[in-house]
């Protein structure tokens, strides 16, 4: 199908582009920006009137909870919801059900999202066998699989010979790994934050040194393998501050942040709110005010969902019994353009971290819609409000700490490879 998307603000940080006209698309790729080519008629016209044309998101972190069996939540709910979300890519950790530690789990993974047809997913394969932290995994098959990445998800690697040992591995095959970064001793047993409101509400606590000395572990073992390594989901000030020194110094390091984390504190876990409970935990306020700056400065690199669903039954226990996680998928664009509007980024940075920055992380060639690219395109509405409700999230999780949170901004259009995978009912296009 040829498709013009008329009118639209055209913003595409990868080439610093930050004007209103014509996008045309055929054959799945962008054919012509401004000018249609000469003898182009589209089959379909798309009005972008005041409102935002970009790349189509790119997620590097959104759990899809199972390959081998069916559940509630599942690739194509996911999938599915991610692109309501304008999100084009979906990157998969791999503590799925199984993991995702052999190609013919990832070749699973791939195949099914494949045949959803929706957001596109790409799988970040084990960096141990089942996520154990004692034997390494086989990196060569899962590069070869298509893993984008290998990590041990959630889990620490607290052997450090292992560590070391899986660094080495991963820089032979060149892959990124991706760290999320816990000392499995210092948080042990922990909850939440090791703070004011584990003091208040009765709950072990998370020490950020939790954190910050498993970076530190991690630094050092990057300077000597020479391994490229993103840092997933930091938390704290200081994670900030020794990033952008190891940058500083020049060592291959880049570092995402979750949605939630530009939002939400400790204090939100008020009343045992089990939908606030995530693991890294919710940090201070100073904490979150740091994440922002880090983002704004350049240090952290990308906003990702760090979408977790979860059934209800999961968060309807005591606290301490509930499953960690938020259903974020939905509002990873409307908060941030949030940021935008309170002056944390300006427009063309949030898109960035949103599309160009992760797919080159991913190594993906991805994020971007200059001539002759993939025709991944997300159309926004940036005033369009709504509500956040069990209802409105598109996502089978709705475990969202942001329900009864009024948003504005929505996506009214979703393209991937020039396929109109989401429009929102009610938009004008003939």
């Amino acid at each position: 199908m040829r498709i013009t998307i008329k009118k639209g603000r055209i913003v595409d940080p990868a080439h610093r582009r930050d004007k209103t006209g014509d996008l045309h698309i055929s054959g799945g790729r962008i054919v012509a920006i401004g000018k249609a080519p000469d003898g182009f008629v589209p089959d379909r016209v798309i009005d972008g009137t005041h409102r935002i044309v970009c790349p189509g998101l790119v997620d590097l972190s959104a759990s899809l909870m199972e390959a081998g069996h069916v559940n509630h939540v599942s690739i194509a709910s996911e999938a599915t919801a991610a692109a309501s979300a304008g999100i084009t890519t979906l990157c998969c950790p791999p503590d799925t059900d199984p993991v995702i530690d052999t190609p013919a789990v990832a070749e699973l993974v791939h195949q099914r999202a494949g045949l959803v047809g929706m957001s596109g997913v790409r799988c970040i394969g084990a960096l141990t066998l089942g996520l154990g932290g004692v034997t390494l995994a086989g990196m060569h098959a899962l590069k070869n699989s298509g893993c984008i990445g290998v990590s041990n998800g959630r889990i620490p690697v607290n052997n450090t010979a292992v560590l070391r040992r899986a660094l080495e591995y991963a820089a032979t095959c060149n892959l990124t790994v991706h760290l999320a970064c816990e000392d499995g001793f210092l948080g042990g047993d922990g909850i939440v934050h090791d703070g004011t409101m584990a003091v208040r509400l009765g709950l072990p606590g998370i020490p950020e040194t939790a954190e910050t000395i498993a970076i530190s572990r991690a630094l050092l073992l990057i300077e000597q393998t020479g391994v490229n390594t993103h840092f997933c989901r930091i938390t704290c000030a200081k994670s900030v501050d020794m990033i952008a020194q190891a940058r500083e110094q020049g060592l291959p390091v880049s570092a995402d942040v979750g949605i939630a984390y530009l939002y939400l504190t400790e204090t939100d876990l008020a009343e045992f709110n089990s939908l606030c409970h995530l693991r890294p935990p919710l940090r201070t306020l100073a904490d979150r005010e740091a994440l922002r700056r880090g983002i704004s400065a350049g240090v952290i690199d990308a906003i990702c969902s760090d979408h977790q669903p979860c059934d209800d039954d999961a968060k309807s226990a005591p606290f301490g019994l509930t499953d960690a996680g938020a259903s974020t998928l939905d509002v990873l664009l409307p908060l941030g353009l949030q940021l935008e509007r309170d002056k944390v980024l300006s427009l063309d940075q949030l898109i960035a971290s949103l599309t160009i920055n992760p797919a080159r992380i991913a190594g993906l060639d991805r994020g971007h819609i200059g001539v002759g690219a993939t025709a991944d395109v997300c159309v926004i509405d940036p005033d369009r409000s709504w509500t956040v409700t069990r209802n409105t999230l598109s996502s089978a999780g709705k475990n969202s700490p942001f329900l009864d949170w009024e948003m504005t901004g929505k996506v009214t259009h979703t393209l991937v490879a020039g396929k109109i995978v989401f429009e929102h009912a009610g938009d004008d296009s003939t």
